[in-house]
């Protein structure tokens, strides 16, 4: 029974012993697999990682043209939300009687003194602007003038402004190059009729001084629109607000870059009580850019500004004065007449002139206009005796605002002309057309 005992458990022990074996072939079989697993695993972590970075990488590769094509396109569309390109014209279809007389003779027909009968189509003004922002302070404008030239017989192309600006404050911006002037395009804001005619300081009357003086030839204009110096200007807004301008300039207007010894001075200042109505004061002084190294001596041309005027969405009114010292005969020119002091006689004007204006927006688009200017001009001739011009011009229309920025103009307009007494001088002109202005 022992002996049996013994083998039975001598065979459990061979049993278990197996068992045992078996178990750990077993195991050491799942830990082989369980490392071959983690293995795939981190092998397969290895290509995610690796699929990722190229995934990255080509991302990144397509994103860089995709960036500075928008980095291109983001200063393109600054650049041209800064830049603003317009342009006005001013241009007219009219029919033109001229009329000149010498002595006691009667007026016939005649072309001549910036004036031609006959019927046609002109564009007296195209200017092209081109306005940029650098930033809320600097900026910059040039504007192209386009018109017919008499003198040469052809169109010409000009600078008229030319700066670039710095605007520090309200009251405080500086303009560096040719730019408005303080008084001519001030008063055409509160006229409104440029395109039918210039301002009276900007409107030259031609004839009556031919052969009267050293310098034969009309009277030009009294002032100039524009011109290269450096400009201040400022102002504020609403009712009991101020604006001013002063420039230093050149003299010889936007056309003429020349130098000269001085400089001239124009300045203007304006007080508005309301915010429809102004009243304003100007003034100019300086050689026009005639002052030059070996020249002849020179004369101060002078000019004195006023202006009341009246502006809302009915009704227009104002009235400009001026007068000038010296503003044509600034050159001391030597006489060689019969005065008591032949060697020492010369030239020397002096002008009054005014213009009153008025406009009533009666219907809608419909407006009715009409202007009345008087210029009285003396001059001295060569033998010191005094000559007189009287130019009496007016106009008077029918405007229509076609669209928000073209107005057409069915106007009549008469200028006449008395010259100098001792030589009888006459010319007389009627116009009568459509005028018109297009802005873009």
């Amino acid at each position: 029974m022992a002996a049996e005992k013994g083998k039975e458990n001598s065979k459990i022990g061979k049993d278990q012993t197996a068992t045992l074996q078996e178990m750990q072939r077993q195991i050491q079989a799942l830990q082989a697999k369980i490392a071959d697993l983690q293995a795939r695993q981190e092998a397969q972590a290895d290509a995610q990682v690796e699929t990722a970075k190229a995934v990255n990488d080509v991302q990144v590769a397509s994103a860089k043209p995709a960036d500075e094509l928008t980095r291109k396109l983001d200063a393109l569309n600054k650049l041209v939300d800064n830049t603003h390109v317009g342009g006005t014209m001013f241009f007219d279809v009219t029919s033109q009687s001229h009329k000149e007389a010498t002595g006691i003779s009667s007026l016939v027909k005649k072309d001549g003194h910036g004036s031609t009968n006959g019927t046609g189509f002109d564009v007296k003004r195209f200017y092209l602007t081109v306005d940029h922002k650098f930033d809320d302070v600097w900026s910059a404008n040039l504007t192209t003038d386009f018109n017919y030239q008499v003198s040469i017989g052809q169109t010409s192309l000009f600078v008229k402004k030319a700066y670039v600006q710095g605007k520090f404050d309200g009251l405080f911006t500086v303009r560096f190059g040719a730019a408005d002037m303080p008084w001519i395009p001030f008063v055409e804001k509160w006229y409104g009729y440029r395109f039918v005619e210039n301002t009276i300081t900007d409107r030259s009357f031609e004839g009556g001084r031919s052969g009267g003086t050293a310098t034969a030839g009309g009277v030009g204009a009294f002032g100039n629109s524009s011109d290269w110096g450096i400009h201040a200007l400022g102002a504020t807004t609403g009712g009991n607000s101020i604006s001013y301008q002063l420039s230093v300039v050149n003299g010889r207007g936007y056309r003429n870059l020349s130098r000269s010894k001085s400089v001239d001075t124009e300045a203007r200042f304006g007080y508005s009580p309301i915010e429809q109505m102004v009243i304003a004061v100007g003034g100019y002084s300086g050689k026009r850019g005639y002052d030059t190294e070996g020249g002849a001596p020179t004369r101060t041309a002078t000019r004195g500004d006023a202006l009341l005027a009246w502006r809302d969405k009915t009704w227009g009114a104002g009235v400009e004065y001026f007068h000038t010292e010296n503003w044509d005969d600034i050159l001391r020119y030597a006489g060689t007449g019969a005065g008591p002091n032949p060697a020492t006689n010369s030239t020397k004007d002096k002008a009054d002139g005014y213009s009153a204006w008025a406009d009533w927006h009666f219907y809608d688009q419909f407006a009715v206009f009409g202007r009345y200017d008087r210029v009285d001009y003396k001059y001295d001739n060569l033998t010191s005796v005094e000559e007189k011009l009287k130019d009496r011009y007016y106009n008077a229309g029918v405007s229509y605002d076609v669209l928000k920025n073209l107005k057409l103009a069915l106007v009549y307009k008469h200028n006449k002309l008395d010259g100098p007494v001792a030589t009888p001088y006459h010319y007389k002109t009627n116009e009568v057309g459509v005028w018109g202005m297009l802005t873009f």
